[in-house]
């Protein structure tokens, strides 16, 4: 399998988790800031104070990026280090940093692909409201504008938000995330529908304001249903349950992506929810329904399910003793199959896999390396699994690997490392593990290393 021309193989990150300087050169405050304050929300009450220290040693990891190979990088810029208040007077220093950052990018042949939003909201925006409020999607919009202007001439890929499952979720549902509130399910609702109009109107802007012929998505977590057989009875009820919207969460693949892709909510969210879903805007999903250029998708893990007696999907545990990672996430290589066949079916856009990787409990050797040799086994048999999906038809054009380096890991703190390069968080010293070298060699032969798909 050789991957085509054009393909990109990349690493994503973002900026909370890697940039630190979080009180340097004017930055505003973010709810993860205010989160990490409180007691008992992060790991061991760790922060992103520091994180990667990437905002002073951006250049040194783009030189990593380039002896990798990478062809793209995505990363997020941070809201409020480019407008303090959210709204209002931009931060010269903070616009300045990603200036600098997209130079030095272009100028190793990596290309920058930007996300203007990876969940470090404002907290000057959140005192007002945050995504409450129906001022929102506009103060979103106009944060668009002032990142496009400057950076569009060089910038050509972009991404509007990442994962409004979680950010909306887990940070206003659950409060396991920034800003950690537990709101009842009808504000929840009305924050997740104020964030899909941000995602649109940010759309119009980048096409109005753009000096570049721009190539846009967003990217949702993909939560696949996969088929626990061939059997077409089976593949039938995973793509059913793949798209229904029937729990008291929201996860669904459907209600987030509908409206974006085919300008509507799904039926089943509208009967599921009832009157707990907000008061839709006559130009509400128009404005949603922004045309976009790909599908982008976060995927790590999915489910199985078979058709039951009625023909209705099923849930299918897996076997005792399943591979698992280091988060305690079921390790599901045809996730990356099913995943892009059936949102490729359902949006007919090209397929962009912006995150995939996985946590492992990485070390450095006594030899001095990093030998992960989980992490490159889970990353070739789900790059195999995308492959597989393109030979039967699926049209995809990049993969994403979450992600460049151990970083500060949300939550979970410093201790969840995902990264094909180890950060020593005390020294900063930055040591290219095993799966780098592997997946430098991917790259180089397009994916000739991996193999044929199977």
């Amino acid at each position: 399998m050789r991957f085509p021309d054009g393909f990109v193989f990349g690493c994503a990150t973002a900026s909370y988790q890697i940039e630190g300087a979080a009180y340097e050169d004017g930055k505003g405050l973010s709810v993860w800031d205010m989160f990490c304050r409180k007691g008992g929300t992060v790991w061991q009450g760790q922060n992103g104070d520091v994180a990667c220290d990437h905002y002073h040693r951006y250049r040194e990891d783009v030189g990593i990026m380039k002896q990798i190979g990478l062809k793209g990088y995505r990363f997020s810029l941070s809201w409020p280090r480019i407008i303090p208040e959210g709204t209002g007077a931009v931060n010269e220093a903070g616009l300045g940093f990603y200036d600098r950052l997209v130079d030095e990018l272009l100028a190793a042949g990596v290309e920058p692909f930007v996300t203007l939003f990876h969940w470090d909201y404002p907290y000057e925006l959140y005192c007002r409201g945050g995504w409450l409020n129906p001022s929102s999607p506009d103060w979103f919009a106009d944060y668009a504008r002032v990142v496009v202007e400057r950076l569009s001439d060089r910038v050509r890929h972009w991404m509007t938000l990442n994962e409004p499952q979680c950010f909306i979720g887990l940070g206003h549902y659950t409060g396991k995330h920034a800003p950690g509130d537990q709101r009842g399910l009808a504000e929840v609702l009305r924050a997740a529908h104020h964030s899909l109009l941000a995602h649109g109107k940010a759309v119009q802007v980048i096409r109005a304001h753009a000096k570049t012929k721009s190539v846009i998505g967003f990217a949702p977590v993909g939560a696949p249903r996969m088929p626990a057989s061939d059997d077409p009875a089976d593949i039938e009820a995973a793509r059913q349950a793949m798209f229904a919207v029937n729990g008291q969460d929201l996860w669904a693949n459907a209600f987030w992506m509908d409206p974006v892709f085919l300008g509507q909510y799904p039926p089943d969210a509208l009967s599921h929810f009832g009157s707990l879903m907000p008061k839709i805007g006559g130009s509400d999903l128009a404005t949603i329904a922004q045309p976009l250029d790909f599908f982008g998708v976060n995927t790590y893990s999915g489910s199985f399910v078979k058709a039951g007696a009625d023909g209705k999907p099923e849930s299918v545990g897996l076997p005792l003793g399943h591979p698992i990672t280091a988060f305690k996430w079921w390790v599901t290589p045809e996730a990356l199959y099913w995943g892009p066949r059936f949102f490729y079916e359902r949006y007919r856009l090209p397929v962009i896999i912006t995150e995939n990787g996985m946590s492992d409990t990485d070390w450095v050797g006594l030899d001095g390396g990093v030998h992960d040799a989980t992490r490159v086994d889970y990353l070739h048999r789900h790059l195999l699994q995308l492959a597989r999906a393109m030979q039967d038809g699926v049209d995809v054009r990049g993969y994403f690997l979450w992600t460049l380096m151990d970083n500060f890991e949300w939550a979970e703190g410093v201790k969840e490392r995902f990264g094909i390069v180890y950060t020593d968080f005390v020294t900063q010293q930055r040591v290219l593990k095993d799966s780098a070298y592997w997946y430098k060699e991917v790259i180089a032969t397009r994916g000739e290393a991996l193999g044929e798909p199977r």
